[in-house]
Parts: structure tokens; sequence; C-alpha cells
């Protein structure tokens, strides 16, 4: 499962990365659409990824972990879009 802990990270980085360069570049409700497409991008990698992998296993755990860590860092940059960055 080591291999599986290294997608899930470096998806989890490429979020974080992809949503840092939103919040500075972007303002408001295109900030906001972008954080949507960021996460469906996130959830479609890895999709892409298990379609290319021999193995199929811990594909939904895969899945929920990369979800439910991109949609937290998500949420917070939401909450800085729409309270602290007006």
């Amino acid at each position: 499962m080591k291999s599986g802990w290294i997608e899930i990270i470096s998806i989890w980085l490429l979020v974080a990365i992809a949503t840092l360069v939103v919040t500075i570049t972007a303002r408001g409700e295109m900030a906001l659409a972008s954080f949507g497409a960021i996460l469906a991008g996130s959830c479609a990698l890895v999709s892409m990824i298990h379609l290319f992998l021999t193995g199929h296993v811990g594909f939904v755990k895969k899945l929920v972990y990369v979800a439910g860590g991109s949609y937290l860092m998500l949420a917070i940059a939401s909450l800085y879009v729409l309270f602290i960055q007006r």
C-alpha cells in the first residue's frame, strides 16, 4: 500500500498547488468555480491512474482519501475567498 500513499500524497500536492494558484490569481466567483474543477480533476486523475494499472486493489480507498483531502483543502480555501479575500 506504500505506492498507494505515494499516489494519494502526490495528488494532494497537485491540488494544493492548484488551489494556491487559483486563490492568488482569481477573485470571488471565478475562484469558487475553479475549485469545483480542481476537485473534479483530482477524482478523475485517480480514476485515470487506475485505468492504466494492472491491479485495482484499493481503488475505492484511494478515491475516498483523495476526494476527502482535496475537499478539505478546497473548503478551507473557499472560506478564505468568501470571508477574507473580498
